[in-house]
């Protein structure tokens, strides 16, 4: 919902709310806030609030540390009580973008890393991309300090109900904190697994859905903890089970009507949707690393646990990495398959974005739809129909980004060197660890 400043500074007097978050997010795409209180806010929906961001993942040198929080009206939402206690009065959110004491956008802010991908797609003619994601979650208990375990509650299935599915209470009010938000849900449903859980909201513009994704997260741990459990979106918690993915409905319009639909065409995608799925095969190796951010992600892309480990794509199975579902006309998209929810939405969807940018700038033709299950076919079949593989591990995904200058570009110098230099820390701590697989199959043995 649209709004303006003095609508905002009354809503604010009129539901006596005491505190304002100033919400933002790093580049590993944790939330961080700065909250002011009520004689700060006409102040703060002037972006003058100052932070030091030196003290942020990625963000700046001590020397050059302080950076604006500037508010989008838009994401004005008064927090529901199940989220806050509002006997200390009640508290509302913005998000903001990051910029230099002198208003110019900060380059290591992932929401503008986004803005500008969608520029970039405007450019085009286009209006906007638009993106459906469907975020998986596990549920665990906590232990008796409180700390989260990887017991899960249950031994629920797909779709089962009360009382094997134990976690429906908790999704439930995560549901109705998340409708009071503003949510638009779709569906809520016990996953494949043990313990996991979806909620599918309402698909929107590119901008409004990271949004969404951040808060969402925000709010399914929160409830959790109120019902003493412990909410992770770390995509492969449990081995032998299906790990969580964020499965990501993608479309593009132009004026007003969906870009990818063509009543005319081949399994009727326009010109435009087999540019932006051949630009998405295409940038697959290097686009992993943004959605796919964590060495624990690659553990969750292997065969068997309905993940995808080929670049390929179908009209119909779901072994492909992107899948193009049935629905036609302005619900016609592609569904990316290998997202999985501990991604920073903004750099994600932006990579996305470049990826199917750089497809319909080039004009790029994807291959031949794969129709049947890619798990099954032979390596010899996998090459004669030229399916690559995702990469196995962060180590190769990270190797693959620092060849794609389209996703670098989109990045920007600033996010791209910290990323990497992030993820080969990580790396090289995994690499460099000794883990329990090691010690129950050598230390005996050895």
């Amino acid at each position: 919902m649209a709004y303006t400043k003095a609508e905002i500074l009354k809503i604010l007097k009129e539901e006596n709310v005491q505190f304002l978050r100033l919400q933002f997010t790093d580049i590993m795409g944790m939330n961080k806030n700065v909250q002011v209180p009520a004689s700060q806010f006409e102040k703060a929906l002037d972006g003058e609030i100052m932070f030091d961001g030196s003290s942020i993942e990625g963000f700046t040198r001590i020397e050059e540390s302080d950076m604006l929080l500037k508010p989008d009206y838009n994401t004005f939402v008064i927090l529901p009580d199940a989220l806050e206690n509002s006997s200390q009065g009640r508290v509302a959110r913005l998000i903001c973008d990051v910029a230099y004491p002198d208003g110019r956008p900060f380059p290591g802010d992932p929401r503008y890393v986004l803005k500008r991908q969608i520029e970039e797609l405007q450019k085009l003619g286009f209006d906007n991309m638009y993106a459906g994601p469907e975020p998986e979650f596990f549920l665990f208990l906590r232990d008796e300090n409180g700390l989260p375990t990887t017991e899960t509650h249950d031994a629920a299935g797909y779709f089962d109900l009360a009382p094997i599915d134990k976690g429906e209470e908790a999704r439930r009010d995560m549901v109705n904190v998340l409708v009071a938000m503003g949510f638009e849900i779709e569906a809520d449903h016990h996953e494949v697994a043990p313990g996991q859980h979806e909620i599918d909201f309402k698909y929107a513009d590119a901008l409004t859905t990271a949004d969404n994704i951040s808060t969402f997260k925000f709010v399914v741990k929160r409830v959790a903890l109120n019902h003493g459990l412990h909410a992770t979106f770390m995509p492969k918690p449990i081995a032998g089970i299906n790990g969580s993915g964020m499965h990501t409905h993608l479309s593009v319009f132009k004026n007003g009507e969906n870009a990818f639909y063509d009543p005319t065409a081949e399994y009727q995608l326009s010109r435009t949707a087999l540019n932006f799925i051949a630009g998405l095969l295409e940038h697959a190796p290097g686009m992993v690393a943004l959605t796919n951010p964590l060495v624990n992600s690659y553990k969750r892309l292997t065969p068997g646990y309905e993940a995808p480990t080929n670049i390929a794509w179908s009209a119909a199975n779901r072994s492909a990495m992107i899948r193009i579902p049935a629905r036609r006309g302005v619900g016609t998209r592609a569904e990316l398959r290998m997202p999985d929810p501990s991604c920073n939405p903004y750099l994600a969807l932006a990579a996305m974005l470049a990826a199917g940018i750089d497809g319909i700038k080039r004009d790029l033709t994807p291959p031949p739809p794969i129709q049947r299950n890619i798990y099954q076919m032979s390596v010899r079949e996998r090459r004669r129909h030229k399916i690559r593989e995702l990469p196995g591990t962060l180590r190769e995904a990270t190797a693959a980004l620092k060849k794609d200058k389209v996703i670098q570009e989109a990045l920007g110098e600033h996010i791209y060197e910290h990323f990497i230099q992030a993820k080969q820390i990580e790396w090289e701590s995994y690499r460099t660890s000794v883990h329990q697989w090691e010690l129950d199959q050598y230390l005996a043995e050895y």
